[in-house]
């Protein structure tokens, strides 16, 4: 097989236009391309240059060697890498104790799924509801105001991210291949095949909540077993070496292995880290606002003359600006044709997020906008992030009227520093609802300042984006964890000997696909760890 890299072709050209552009590259006929096969897609939609698909292709041959020996000069043409994850071997005898998974997000799920494959039967702990009935509550929780602090947009089944636009990107350079496995077992559990090519991946919340449960059954398919409203509350040490961990309900599971993947808003569980005296460390973080323009604002900007075109989708956009101040204020966590949701967990806080479904088909694109939070800004203590989250969220709660409805503002009187009187062209998505309020007067003033700042940079890069009638929406506290639990080159806690940190809860990922990779490297290295015992 030979691969073939930036292959490029106009947006919409034929499937036939494939085949003879690769045969073109290799100067050879197109009949003597077996198959060929898409390893990877994307858009190429910069400024000043016409749409261009870009691809890197798989093809297969009657004689590759020669052909690659013709083209060794060509830098686009090489041998075909092998892709496949390698297991690691099964255990070659039983263990004590079954490991023990706190949390069913991408980090545990994926930490859950190696475990499972080498035999070694784990037991997922999660605090909230299965998926199906998780989601009940939290659309119940977006049409009353009514929260459940087990089971919402941050806990339950799946994880925070299965109520956001479920994207697959990663700057991960991984040589096993992990990324790979994630890909090709999502596809596997019902996820849309175009994950397994697309450059910017995305499956989309109703996708999600089937595949977290498709994955479910094939991790209790291989001996795994789930608990579900298994909220654990303490740790069971002994002589600095886990030996398990008690639930709220009482009941205590013996393990000496437990994969912490609590996610990054399982903040009574970080206290409880704090009072047993495991190492944890203030890490930055962001904060800042939502902000919802008209899709096809951001599809004309991209696109141009083709926006609309039914092969093309909705547009997203990526923006950075590093401030006079020296922080950077970016876009995060971008849902074209999505919504502004609701996703707090706690009484008394107002917390936004983004969500898109597959179609990505409702009118408004939506990002957050958030600037940078260093730990320099704070006292040194390692909870004092989240208390600082806390207090914006309380601040916004109160503002939205303290009914868990949201503050907004329009942009050009948030630019003004005053209140908004009525919404213009941009209906907010938010539900349960929203309340004008001064955005700037609920964030820090180096905060709100420096996003005053950016708006009108991004307005140069797409036009109309500092347009007076965008909405938005706060606040958008919870970008990743503001702790990080310190751990070992191994994997473990530096302060308990079979505690594993892992994912974006601990510190060390920034969404799903990071996640679940860093939960099956935590695996792996349990499975090394085990055998030599």
């Amino acid at each position: 097989m030979i691969r073939i890299t930036n292959l490029q072709l106009p947006f919409d050209h034929s499937e036939q236009d494939l085949a003879l552009k690769a045969a073109g590259i290799l100067s050879i006929s197109p009949e003597l391309i077996h198959d060929l096969k898409i390893l990877k897609r994307s858009l190429d939609a910069r400024k000043g240059k016409p749409l261009q698909r870009v691809y890197t292709l798989c093809v297969a041959v009657a004689d590759p060697k020669t052909i690659l020996k013709k083209s060794r000069d060509n830098p686009r043409v090489s041998a075909a890498p092998d892709l496949s994850y390698q297991p690691l071997i099964a255990l070659p005898k039983p263990f004590r104790q079954r490991p023990l998974i706190v949390g069913t997000g991408p980090a545990g799920i994926f930490a859950g799924l190696i475990l499972a494959e080498a035999g070694m039967r784990p037991i997922l702990l999660e605090r909230g509801k299965a998926v199906a009935e998780r989601t009940l509550d939290t659309y119940n929780f977006w049409q009353t105001g009514l929260l459940d602090p087990d089971s919402n947009a941050q806990f339950g089944e799946g994880g925070a991210g299965t109520f956001s636009d479920g994207k697959l990107q990663t700057r991960i350079k991984d040589k096993f291949n992990r990324a790979e496995k994630i890909l090709h077992t999502l596809a596997d559990c019902g996820a849309p095949e175009e994950i397994l090519v697309e450059n910017k991946p995305h499956i989309g919340t109703a996708n999600l909540i089937k595949v977290v449960t498709q994955l479910r059954e094939k991790i209790e398919g291989l001996g795994g077993e789930y608990r579900f409203n298994a909220h654990m509350v303490d740790l069971i040490l002994q002589d600095q070496k886990m030996a398990g961990v008690r639930l709220r309900s009482g009941e205590e599971i013996l393990a000496d292995i437990v994969v912490l993947a609590v996610g990054h808003s399982a903040r009574d569980t970080y206290q409880m880290l704090s009072e047993r005296g495991i190492s944890l460390a203030l890490k930055p973080f962001s904060v800042g606002v939502r902000i919802e323009h008209p899709q096809v604002l951001i599809d004309q900007n991209q696109y141009g003359k083709y926006a609309g075109h039914p092969t093309l989708g909705a547009a997203d956009y990526q923006l950075a600006h590093r401030s006079s101040s020296g922080r950077t204020i970016y876009s995060f966590c971008m849902c074209p044709g999505g919504t502004v949701i609701a996703a707090a967990s706690e009484p008394g806080g107002v917390v936004t997020n983004g969500m898109s479904q597959y179609a990505r088909n409702k009118p408004n694109a939506n990002s957050a906008i958030v600037a940078e939070v260093y730990p320099t800004d704070f006292e040194d203590l390692p909870l004092a992030g989240i208390e600082f989250q806390r207090t914006l969220e309380q601040k916004a709660y109160r503002a939205g009227g303290a009914n868990f409805k949201a503050p907004v503002q329009l942009l050009g009187d948030f630019l003004a520093g005053r209140m908004s009187q009525e919404i213009g062209s941009v209906i907010p998505s938010y539900q349960p609802g929203v309340k004008f309020a001064d955005l700037g007067q609920l964030l820090p003033d180096y905060i709100s300042s420096a996003i005053r700042e950016a708006l009108p940079e991004f307005d140069r890069r797409i036009a109309g984006f500092a347009g007076y009638e965008a909405v938005l929406t706060g606040l958008e506290t919870r970008t990743s964890a503001p702790v990080r639990i310190l751990r070992e080159p191994d994997f473990q806690s530096i302060s308990v000997k079979g505690l594993y940190p892992v994912g974006e809860g601990s510190g060390y990922a920034g969404g799903i696909m990071s996640s679940a990779i860093d939960g099956m490297k935590a695996a792996e290295k349990i499975i090394e760890l085990s055998r030599s015992l």
